[in-house]
């Protein structure tokens, strides 16, 4: 009798604990997911505030390029930084990515006996996509991360708030002269890095792996149309006005300290090229469904 009792005793006890056990796996599991919760809640709200203040910095850009333009100077000075300073870098790119393409084309188009049309398959690639997208990544590289950076350092210094305190709108003097050159000289930028490209790609496919100039030409000339051409520079100027909106609200909005500027330059490359890839996804579903909606025909497709 003394042992049944002892045993139900220890059966309630264990009961017990089991249950107390149990509670605290629920609190505990409430308390992760209370915390998750309450991390992405925050985490919401700190990039729609962001995309908030983004569209409203965007939108105070155009409004003051639409209203008044900067002076000369301002927009030489710019024109100079991005568009001059940049030719090298470009060129360089250019010419190496139309290397690397016919490098690696070759051997798959030799092995279908179709060298030849390597002339028109660089070109096209260069023309539609990879010329405006890796122009566009080197500039966000070069020249958005020094507009991050030059920014981020006024703020800090408290030169823009220098500028307001005179009279004088930051936005329109600091932004929109870097603004417009990107918006202007990104396109003309991408043509150099196509035609950079397209020769580099013709000096190594003719005289190092020795295919006929005359169909090479040919083939190149086959494939891309003046439509192709127009694409990639619609969405060059794309590119070039994220990157500047991107890059100066970037300088605009930096922590105090170098290593706030160091995370704005960082952070203003990174957004830059993210967005660059969401563009041209989105801007090549476009227009290739205008193209079939219209019965537009590229080079390629009329070849």
């Amino acid at each position: 009798m003394v042992t049944k009792r002892y045993n139900n005793r220890n059966i309630h006890l264990l009961t017990l604990a089991m249950s107390e056990r149990k509670s605290s796996i629920i609190q505990e599991i409430k308390n992760e997911v209370s915390d998750w919760m309450h991390g992405l809640e925050k985490y919401g709200t700190y990039h729609l505030s962001y995309l908030g203040n983004f569209a409203l910095f965007s939108y105070q850009t155009f409004a003051w390029l639409c209203w008044r333009l900067p002076r000369r100077d301002q927009i030489a000075q710019s024109f100079y930084t991005i568009g001059v300073l940049s030719l090298p870098v470009v060129m360089l790119t250019g010419v190496f990515i139309g290397m690397v393409l016919a490098v690696q084309t070759y051997t798959q188009f030799q092995k279908l006996g179709m060298q030849a049309w390597l002339g028109g398959v660089i070109s096209l690639s260069l023309v539609r996509e990879l010329g405006p997208v890796l122009a566009a990544t080197m500039l966000a590289g070069r020249v958005g991360s020094s507009i991050a950076a030059e920014l981020g350092t006024m703020r800090v210094t408290e030169q823009i708030d220098a500028l307001s305190s005179m009279g004088v709108n930051p936005i329109h003097y600091l932004v929109v002269p870097r603004f417009l050159a990107c918006l202007v000289l990104i396109p003309a930028l991408t043509i150099i890095a196509d035609v950079t490209g397209i020769f580099g790609g013709a000096y190594y496919c003719i005289y190092i792996l020795e295919i006929n100039s005359h169909f090479y030409w040919e083939n190149a000339g086959d494939f891309v149309g003046r439509i192709d051409i127009f694409i990639g520079m619609f969405k060059s100027i794309f590119f070039g006005a994220i990157i500047a909106l991107i890059s100066c609200h970037q300088g605009f909005h930096c922590k105090e300290g170098a290593e706030g500027v160091g995370r704005a330059a960082t952070q203003s490359f990174v957004y830059s090229f993210v967005a660059i890839l969401l563009i041209d996804l989105l801007l090549g579903i476009a227009i290739d469904q205008t193209m079939a909606s219209f019965g537009i025909a590229s080079g390629f497709s009329k070849g």
